[in-house]
């Protein structure tokens, strides 16, 4: 018996049926951070970062500061074309909020130098030797007690008061190249006999 051998026509399967389009395969596009010329993580800051830059610049830092900091806490974002057009538009607005906030940095100066001796009170033994000392965090509160906001990271002290009855002169660093001076008046709280 002889076996027939019928030849069917197969369409191969790459081929689409006739009048159907296939979709197109999608591309996966990576969202690759941008290295700078040093191999660092370019980002674009978004507020002012003492040592690092101002705000709207594109800075190169380490990978791990930008991926652990500035990209979680919001202080930076990935360069992107849509975050550079954002900034480009908000340019102008950053430069008049950046002149407002110095404006306002030098009307406190002045104030600060207007300022009388600032006085504090601390607990001192009888030879006038304080019990601790007045720090950066003391001046500023008692600055804040004025009414004039003046954080602790503002104040220079090269070294902690620790001597009552003194007239010490405080540097102040309030920013953007900023500076003021300020005496402060460490006083001996009265004890009650």
């Amino acid at each position: 018996m002889a076996k027939a051998t019928t030849k069917k026509t197969e369409t191969p399967k790459t081929a689409p049926p006739a009048g159907k389009k296939l979709p197109k395969k999608k591309e996966r596009v990576r969202n690759q951070v941008r290295k700078g010329p040093h191999g660092g993580t370019l980002v674009v800051l978004v507020d002012d970062m003492p040592h690092l830059g101002k705000q709207g610049e594109v800075v190169e830092v380490k990978p791990g500061y930008a991926r652990n900091y500035l990209l979680p806490y919001g202080k930076a974002v990935l360069p992107t074309a849509e975050n550079l057009k954002t900034l480009e538009r908000y340019k102008i607005q950053v430069e008049k909020a950046r002149e407002a906030k110095i404006a306002d940095l030098k009307v406190l100066a002045e104030q600060l130098s207007r300022l009388p001796a600032v006085t504090i009170e601390a607990n001192a033994t009888e030879e006038g030797h304080l019990y601790g000392s007045i720090g950066p965090v003391e001046i500023s509160k008692t600055l804040k007690g004025k009414n004039l906001k003046v954080e602790p990271d503002m104040v220079k002290l090269e070294a902690h008061i620790k001597e009552a009855n003194t007239l010490t002169e405080v540097p102040l660093a309030l920013g953007y190249g900023i500076e003021a001076k300020i005496q402060v008046l460490v006083v001996a709280l009265q004890s009650k006999k």
